[in-house]
């Protein structure tokens, strides 16, 4: 074998006609899986073979010497082997043989007789001789193609020259290829995202029902694209409204999953029927097996009689909604009635038993659901906005209509913690009875 100083070089002309090769081998397609077939077709007219391949990296992966042996080929062409291997292929798996010291080195490997390299992994039968090239861009190893032949010592150093340049050319349309795909990869998540928000918001009132008396309004903010906060206003045909805010553990499509089944089973037990304590002891007991990894979930739920004001409600762990009463009532000015009666959070404790609390919203009183993405957005000196200072704002708010209320406790939070986007997601409920007077009983 001749050394490296005096292996020949390819000429000017020899360079030009392989250029040419590539570049008319892969016109029209960003394809990568044709990009490689077209490739590794290429190569044939360029260096004769008997059995050959064209890999890919899997993305990310970390190579050169050491680099740790795992599933390391995303793609691949490959021609002349059994059609059908039988077993694990040591190869495209776990980077062993010629052609994965190739690529883990960055190095060119000609075996004459692949007989007497211990490196050597069988593919097929009629294997002499070998010959591995590593595909290089900017520096890194992003593939390899691997020639095989039924003779001994088939490959010159000549083809050595050649499938080095050959191989240097082939990367750039690799490279074009794999960036083709992870945009396509990119626009395609996009779109399911896009699809995923429309869906989540739909699952969201997208207007609260009207209900003669009361002034009702809602808004969530996921902090990623999509959330796990789930808030709705049901009216039921006898004329009680059932207000429900919850929060799953976590954020993301995972928390948006388990929100929608949880939104399913809460308005399935509803229908179901029973006592607000009967529909939430049995929504804790199916809740587990749609959690899909999630712990728990906590939620608020309530039922109204808008005819009497009277609020039933079970607190599942929740943050503690509240009540501001009426500033002009006589003897309550600016009272704050915390609704923490109920349990503790869903799906974790499947026998947990759940009690009612009871209140009453007189007009002028305003209820007040969230989530915790609304007390814990935090100033710079990780100092949270609290429920206290909330329900401080919500009373000064008092006045206001419900979707005003919301807009300005969105504003104030935001400058609470000096940033537009929440470091949770973000979901706040209030519900105003018109003002008037009455005695207040519980």
């Amino acid at each position: 074998m001749q050394s490296d100083a005096n292996r020949p070089r390819l000429d000017a002309e020899t360079r030009v006609r392989l250029l040419l090769e590539v570049s008319r081998s892969v016109h029209g397609t960003l394809d990568l899986d044709e990009v490689l077939e077209r490739l590794l077709h290429a190569a044939g007219h360029v260096v004769a073979f008997d059995a050959g391949g064209i890999f890919v990296l899997r993305d990310g992966l970390v190579h050169g010497p050491g680099a740790a042996a795992g599933p390391l080929i995303a793609g691949f062409a490959r021609r002349g082997y059994d059609a059908n291997p039988k077993g694990r292929d040591p190869m495209l798996h776990d980077g062993a043989g010629i052609t994965g010291h190739a690529i883990r080195s960055g190095e060119i490997v000609r075996v004459p007789d692949v007989q007497r390299d211990p490196r050597y992994v069988e593919g097929r039968a009629g294997t002499r001789s070998e010959i591995a090239v590593p595909i290089v861009r900017a520096g890194r190893v992003i593939g390899a193609l691997n020639l095989e032949s039924d003779r001994l010592d088939a490959f010159a150093c000549v083809d050595v020259e050649t499938l080095e340049f050959f191989a240097e050319a082939a990367g750039i349309a690799i490279e074009s290829a794999v960036l083709h795909e992870r945009l396509l990869a990119g626009e395609r998540f996009e779109a399911q995202m896009r699809l995923a928000q429309e869906v989540q918001v739909r699952l969201l009132p997208t207007r609260p029902p009207v209900i003669p008396g009361y002034d009702l309004a809602g808004r969530c903010i996921p902090t990623q694209r999509i959330g796990g906060d789930y808030y709705d206003a049901i009216a039921s045909a006898d004329g009680r409204l059932t207000l429900v805010v919850a929060d799953v553990a976590g954020k993301g499509v995972a928390a948006a999953l388990v929100m929608a089944a949880f939104r399913a089973l809460l308005r399935g037990c509803l229908e179901a029927g029973g006592s607000l304590a009967e529909v939430v002891a049995k929504l804790n007991r199916t809740l587990p097996d749609s959690l899909a990894g999630v712990v728990f979930v906590t939620a608020f739920v309530a039922r109204l009689d808008p005819a009497s004001g009277s609020l039933t409600y079970v607190n599942c762990g929740h943050n503690p909604p509240f009540i501001v009463r009426d500033p002009a009532a006589a003897g309550e000015a600016g009272a704050t009635t915390w609704l923490d009666v109920g349990g503790p959070v869903l799906g974790a404790f499947p026998e947990a038993r759940f009690e009612e609390g009871r209140t009453r919203l007189d007009p002028g009183d305003v209820l007040v659901l969230y989530t915790d993405g609304v007390v814990e957005s935090a100033d710079p000196a990780r100092t949270h906005f609290g429920a206290e200072r909330l329900a401080v704002v919500a009373g000064r708010l008092h006045e206001r209509t419900a979707p005003e209320m919301i807009r300005e406790i969105v504003l104030l939070t935001r400058e609470f913690s000096g940033a537009v986007e929440y470091d949770d997601d973000f979901t706040i409920v209030t519900l105003k009875r018109d003002g008037g007077r009455s005695s207040r009983k519980a």
